[in-house]
């Protein structure tokens, strides 16, 4: 089923599913609920077969849900490419746009409109037709026909009462009718209409093709407002008479009233909801011709034409249109005794001038054919069994559940329910008791669930608490631990500065060292130079030692004294050279061990400066490992304290 699709009216993304327009419906299965989406939402939806376009779900919509298509944007479109159109105009709009009515003729004259005929003119042949054929038909009891809602209501639903619905055409159609055949218009004709479902008559197979667009009071100014498209004053062709006042509730009654006395007995009814419940309760008296009514003035609209479908609430929501009415009617009501129309005389004489002024027209070209078109709004009756399936679906089991009628759901009744769901046109989740049923359920599993969670919990916390009390003793071992473990590093730490301390020490007394055994290498090697020296001395004293031998074996026996001289003075001269040569070879002896030792002392000042260091890294990573210690008791502080609250929020 698809919607939306050419339905006069629609509904579109405001919807809430709140089914208002289900209640306000007359039309069984015209609104259906969907299915509810991903999001649980669902919407109501128009089954253009099945509306009638009467409008109660505008007024029932809080949320401008609905919306309405016409021809007024077609109707422009023709004006624009240069096609030839004339209007007639329904008798509200001069009511609705007193001011505006003139402004407005002269804009359509402008855009190339060619006549402007008023159907306040088509509502006096109307009534003509009606009293003539009642008069030549003895045709009592029957139904008004100028509301197309009402028709279509009629044919859709109450097929039976189409013998009883007027055959006389509506004033709109009497109107084109009298535009074709006696005015000779050939050019398409537009309805400046207050109705919605004027449409449907429009295009009604049975009214021959006479006119081609409705366009309604809404869009219409909408579209001449936006467009700027006000013109000079103009006015409509064709005088009329009280036709002027049908869009008025009893509007047809008062024109009966007029020419044939208020005594004939016509039964007004109109309102949306009221007036098709009127006519399902009194189907079968009407049909067999047993009310005692000259005819049923039937309107869907409460407040007739002047508030139609089609027209504009913020215009009409007062009684000024009303007051318009009254004033027109005034002017109607002549003082001339020939007019139908005149004050001056009497029913019967007004009715006379009426037939005289319609004497050429014949009654048949005014009368029109039904159509039943009941089977496309047709539902199945489910049978009992199918009832007693449905509402155990809906949860409703007992009698009582099957008669709570609180009509949440749209329907009057729950039987009415299941039937739209019998026949698709709703479904069980939009039933509130049904989905209060389902919450109840889901409570009490709930609630048992809860239940059963909670004498779980209630071991799980005692569990808790066993658990808890184990890894706090185990924390406690842990921070003993880490307090040993602090303790420890913090000595090792304080050690290690000592050590770096006593180290750094050693390196400044091997650094001293160095500086005595260089002071010790300078000091032998100035011995070397004067053992040298002493050498060199010894050599020249041996020398002379010899010569003043070699004098004193000269001398003889004179030099002897000499000669034991210079002998004991060559023996003094070879000890020394022999003690400076002995001293040398010390001294070679102790410089190779001063630079052995020095070589060494380099190598442990090397090895003191490397075990430095790696003390002072060790005292950094002591610091570090006292750092981490320190967050690692603060941690484990903290887990603890919530381990304690979780034990403490279990017993909650």
């Amino acid at each position: 089923m698809e919607f939306g699709k050419e339905s006069l009216v629609y509904t579109n993304d405001n919807c809430v599913g709140c089914n208002k327009c289900i209640s306000a419906c007359s039309c069984m299965g015209a609104c259906v609920s969907t299915e509810p989406d991903e999001n649980g939402a669902s919407r109501i939806e128009v089954d253009k077969d099945k509306c009638i376009a009467c409008g109660a779900c505008f007024e029932a919509c809080e949320h401008d849900a609905r919306e309405f298509r016409d021809d007024t944007e077609d109707f422009f479109a023709a004006l624009k490419r240069g096609e030839r159109a004339s209007v007639l105009i329904a008798p509200a709009f001069l009511a609705d746009y007193p001011t505006e009515y003139a402004k407005v003729l002269g804009g359509l004259k402008k855009l190339g409109v060619q006549r402007f005929i008023s159907v306040s003119f088509g509502a006096d042949i109307c009534t003509w037709g009606y009293i003539k054929y009642i008069q030549t038909h003895n045709y009592l009891g029957g139904i008004s026909q100028p509301c197309p809602a009402v028709v279509g209501y009629i044919e859709r639903y109450l097929p039976e009462l189409l013998p009883k619905l007027f055959p006389v055409q509506s004033p709109m159609m009497c109107a084109a009718v009298y535009a074709r055949k006696e005015l000779g218009i050939k050019e398409k004709l537009a309805f400046i209409s207050p109705c919605i479902a004027k449409k449907n008559e429009i295009a009604d197979p049975n009214n021959k093709d006479y006119v081609q667009y409705n366009v309604t009071f809404k869009h219409l100014m909408e579209y001449m407002k936006a467009n700027h498209l006000m013109g000079e004053p103009y006015q409509d062709e064709i005088e009329y008479g009280l036709g002027s006042i049908y869009p008025m509730p009893g509007g047809l009654k008062e024109n009966v009233y007029w020419l044939l006395g208020s005594e004939v007995f016509i039964r007004q009814m109109e309102g949306e909801k009221r007036m098709y419940h009127f006519l399902r309760q009194n189907a079968d008296r009407i049909k067999s011709g047993r009310t005692p009514f000259l005819f049923i003035d039937a309107l869907n609209c409460e407040s007739g034409c002047i508030c139609g479908t089609g027209t504009d609430p913020a215009v009409t929501d007062c009684d000024d249109p009303l007051y318009h009415l009254h004033d027109i009617q005034e002017k109607v009501k002549k003082n001339d005794k020939k007019s139908a129309w005149s004050r001056l005389l009497t029913p019967a004489k007004r009715l006379a001038a009426l037939n005289k002024q319609f004497a050429n027209l014949r009654l048949e070209d005014y009368l029109r054919k039904y159509t039943d078109r009941s089977a496309q709004c047709a539902h199945r009756i489910p049978s009992a069994p199918e009832l007693d399936r449905i509402f155990k679906e809906m949860g409703k089991t007992d009698e009582a559940s099957r008669h709570i009628n609180c009509s949440c759901c749209g329907y009057d009744t729950c039987k009415d329910m299941a039937t739209a769901i019998y026949n698709g046109f709703n479904h069980k989740d939009n039933c509130v008791h049904y989905l209060k049923d389902l919450v109840e359920g889901e409570k009490l599993e709930a609630q048992r669930i809860v239940d059963e969670d909670r004498e779980l919990l209630s071991t799980q916390q005692a569990e808790i608490a066993r658990i808890v009390e184990q890894v706090n003793g185990r924390f406690a071992t842990l921070r003993e631990s880490i307090d040993g473990m602090s303790k420890g590093n913090n000595s090792n730490a304080e050690e290690s500065t000592a050590i770096s301390g006593d180290m750094t020490n050693v390196s400044d007394f091997c650094n001293r060292l160095d500086d005595s055994i260089a002071n010790i290498m300078e000091s032998l090697s100035e011995l070397t130079s004067n053992n040298a020296r002493v050498v060199e001395i010894a050599d020249q004293t041996n020398l002379l030692a010899l010569n003043a031998s070699i004098e004193a074996a000269r001398a003889g026996e004179a030099g002897k004294g000499f000669a034991v001289v210079a002998g004991e003075i060559n023996s003094l001269a070879v000890d020394s050279k022999e003690t400076a040569e002995n001293s040398g070879v010390a001294n070679k002896s102790i410089n190779t061990a001063i630079q052995s030792i020095s070589a060494e002392t380099k190598e442990l000042l090397k090895i003191v400066e490397e075990v430095n260091t790696r003390i002072q890294n060790l005292a950094a990573s002591t610091e570090e490992i006292a750092a981490s210690t320190q967050i690692v008791s603060e941690t484990v502080e903290e887990v603890q304290s919530d381990l304690q609250e979780l034990a403490n929020s279990s017993r909650v």
